[in-house]
């Protein structure tokens, strides 16, 4: 069976965690951080599309993505 290709790598993740101070880091651990981050960022897309709509626009600007990951 193919593997699913992640949106977000893990090698991005295994960086993402070193820079943080860990030491070593599984390709579990960095697959369960791609996952997750993916989920959150979905969560504030869908909110900045929704501030983007109510202001009448089809672009998504910064400052949507900015206030809607105060809000989610």
């Amino acid at each position: 069976m193919p593997k699913k290709k992640m949106i977000i790598p893990p090698a991005a993740m295994v960086e993402l965690m070193k820079k943080a101070g860990a030491e070593r880091v599984s390709e579990q651990a960095a697959h369960a951080m791609a996952e997750y981050l993916i989920e959150i960022g979905f969560e504030i897309a869908k909110e900045a599309i929704k501030l983007a709509n109510h202001a009448g626009r089809k672009t998504i600007k910064k400052a949507d993505i900015e206030l809607a990951k105060t809000r989610v």
